[in-house]
């Protein structure tokens, strides 16, 4: 019996003490009625010769249930930031998260607190709210191989409301182990954005079978919807996006998803990053893209590499190199194909320009003069931006590279990709 004041009473362990020591029952046979052992009963034994008349087997806490006044205030400054987050109109936060709480005053404060402590808190003191009940999620993993899906998509939040300004989230993630491939916060969507998390998946692990994306007009033209752009009527996805483009140099197939609801995977991720971005970029006072840049960083190793799946009850990471040790991956490397001879060949945006009598190019009101090429060439350039000031723009004539230029992006403003 672990816990002697709930079977016995003091005076029945009193009674059967006495009864020991006039030796009239045997210290075996205490034991086993009490269900304790031979040190147990002599520590017993002794307490009660100590003081027989104050002698009590009532349950002594030996630990403080007080939580210590620094850890109480940090506890209510964390609940009170909480909750200017939930009221917050602009704020994507509708309930408290008492497990970051206790994560955050771990690592920020090493300090200590389980989370039933905390919520006690704050039912205390007017900060809690009933979670609305929930359907349990059937979502599973329907692939069976590293790189045989990769789930990609963006979502724009207030994601540090001090900023004052909205900011997307690009995330890419393999479907299999769940793991985020790429994760990046951008000012504004643009296709470039999109290119780039291509470039990180396919440089740093390889070539998928394929990609799993909604009908966004950065990655499928939609007759009805883009025709405006050329001019005239085409059906569905007989204009190939500047995005897709990069897809099909490298032989990775789109497949589209039919309705919102179908990118369930990927919104799950989205919904921990938001619960956990949010929370701490607020709490960094964050006013700046590029300070938030780590912090997201931070939060995708935890969710890469400390957090436990839901879905597949494996840490994304491990599951991700399990597979790949497994050979269970469909992953390629990726190499470039004649007659391309860099990476920013593919990775880069594209338009086609034919030269005039002078053997130039117009790019908008910047006029260019290519080096090899001849009159009426149809030049196909490829543009890899380098920085926010300057791009280097490749000019292909067929299989040829005839030049490779470096203009400033301010001068290419207004040219339409």
């Amino acid at each position: 019996m672990a816990q002697l004041h709930k079977n016995f009473t003091d005076a029945q362990i009193k009674e059967l003490f006495e009864r020991y020591l006039r030796r009239f029952i045997e210290r075996s046979y205490i034991q086993e009625i009490l269900g304790i052992g031979k040190a147990r009963f002599f520590a017993l034994l002794r307490s009660y010769r100590k003081d027989p008349q104050g002698f009590s087997i009532a349950y002594q806490r030996t630990a403080s249930r007080r939580v210590a006044p620094e850890i109480e205030k940090n506890i209510l400054k964390e609940l009170t930031i909480e909750k200017k987050l939930i009221q917050h109109k602009d704020v994507p936060l509708h309930s408290y998260n008492y497990s970051y709480i206790r994560t955050r005053l771990l690592e920020e404060h090493a300090q200590k607190v389980s989370v039933p402590t905390i919520i006690k808190r704050a039912k205390e003191h007017g900060f809690y709210l009933r979670k609305p009940k929930r359907t349990a999620h059937d979502r599973e993993v329907l692939t069976r191989y590293a790189g045989e899906l990769v789930q990609h998509d963006s979502s724009v939040h207030l994601w540090a409301p001090a900023a004052s300004q909205k900011w997307y989230l690009i995330t890419s993630l393999d479907d299999f182990s769940r793991k985020l491939l790429f994760a990046r916060l951008f000012k504004h969507e643009t296709v470039w954005g999109h290119i780039q998390a291509l470039q990180t998946v396919f440089l740093g692990q390889g070539l998928p079978m394929s990609y799993y994306v909604d009908s966004h007009s950065i990655f499928r033209f939609v007759q009805g919807r883009d025709n405006f752009h050329l001019g005239r009527t085409l059906p569905t996805d007989e204009a190939t996006p500047q995005w897709k483009q990069v897809l099909d140099d490298c032989g990775v197939k789109v497949i589209y998803a039919l309705s919102p609801q179908a990118k369930g995977k990927i919104e799950r991720p989205y919904g921990w990053l938001q619960d956990h971005l949010v929370r701490t970029c607020v709490r960094e006072n964050v006013t700046d893209i590029r300070q938030a840049q780590p912090l997201l960083a931070h939060e995708v190793h935890r969710y890469n590499d400390r957090q436990v799946h839901s879905t597949t009850l494996e840490v994304p990471s491990i599951r991700f190199q399990k597979a790949l040790r497994a050979g269970q991956s469909l992953f390629r490397p990726f190499r470039l194909k004649a007659p391309y001879k860099s990476a920013k060949d593919i990775f880069c945006l594209r338009l086609e320009r034919t030269a005039d009598t002078y053997r130039r190019i117009s790019l908008h009101t910047l006029e260019l003069k290519i080096n090899g090429v001849n009159p009426g060439d149809v030049l196909n350039l490829r543009l890899y931006p380098l920085s926010a000031a300057v791009s280097e723009l490749r000019c292909w004539r067929a299989h040829t590279l005839l030049d490779v230029l470096t203009v400033k992006n301010t001068d290419l403003k207004g040219v339409q990709f």
